[in-house]
């Protein structure tokens, strides 16, 4: 089956501006949102049922790959080797509260990510990436930084909460590497932390998180020149399956897993 990516890509960025236009429609009105509870600090509004919901619609509906997302359950497609990865708002939170968020799609062939893109619709930014084309933001080429001084790195990560944090020792863990480094910075959005690696406004991000979160954003990072393993410096196939994820410039990369490296290693189930 012969596929033109860089055309599929495009329709991928005509559907995630539709759902941000959709989104943007509840953000407005923040405050009003219905809640539903999904856990403790977990939260899912009627904007992530409708925004995953218009875009299955417009993925399935001219590409019926399999396609997995955030809030309803998988479906299987007529091609087993392309699967779309959908998490129609990254950063519940902050959407709820009124702070900038993501929309996120990927799209993967067998055990690879060839398309991905990462969309901040208040800021109206779209992080677009294909497999050995480079990573672009609102289509001008992007690198992640140069920067090498450990006084000048800014790292990004998460804050759960204490019975939110899935491998133990998160504040501890931030409290070592925060300290020599410029700047510790929490987007609320996994995505866009890591299309924030791509473009240079972070040197690097860790965190465990889910991988329809980062497939997209992982790839960004890729093709702007950055490295990604989990925290103990292993590959996709241990990342993908445990969200221990570090994206990062070369240096903030070797700093973080020389300040991660006593961690006892989590294994993919």
């Amino acid at each position: 089956m012969t596929v033109d990516y860089a055309t599929v890509l495009d329709h991928m960025v005509a559907t995630a501006r539709e759902a941000g236009a959709l989104t943007l429609e509840h953000f407005q009105r923040f405050r009003d949102i219905e809640i539903g509870i999904k856990g403790p600090g977990d939260f899912v509004s009627d904007a992530d049922r409708d925004s995953e919901t218009l875009i299955r619609e417009r993925l399935l509906g001219r590409y019926p790959w399999g396609l997995t997302g955030e809030e309803f359950a998988p479906v299987e497609g007529s091609d087993d080797d392309h699967r779309w990865l959908v998490d129609p708002i990254d950063g519940t939170t902050n959407f709820l509260f009124g702070q900038h968020y993501t929309i996120t799609i990927a799209l993967r062939r067998g055990n690879e990510t060839i398309c991905g893109l990462v969309y901040n619709p208040v800021a109206d930014e779209m992080f677009t990436a294909m497999k050995g084309e480079g990573a672009y933001l609102n289509r001008v080429r992007q690198r992640v930084s140069a920067s090498t001084d450990v006084a000048l790195m800014c790292v990004g990560t998460g804050l759960p909460t204490p019975n939110l944090s899935l491998y133990p020792g998160a504040y501890q863990r931030l409290d070592e590497i925060r300290a020599p480094i410029g700047a510790v910075r929490v987007v609320g959005s996994a995505a866009n932390s890591c299309a924030y690696v791509a473009c240079g406004r972070l040197t690097g991000y860790y965190e465990e998180t889910g991988f329809i979160d980062t497939a997209a954003g992982i790839l960004l990072v890729q093709e702007a020149g950055g490295i990604v393993t989990d925290w103990w410096g292993r590959g996709p196939e241990v990342y993908e399956k445990t969200g221990t994820l570090i994206v990062a410039n070369p240096a903030t990369h070797a700093y973080l897993l020389e300040r991660l490296r006593d961690v006892p290693p989590k294994d993919p189930a």
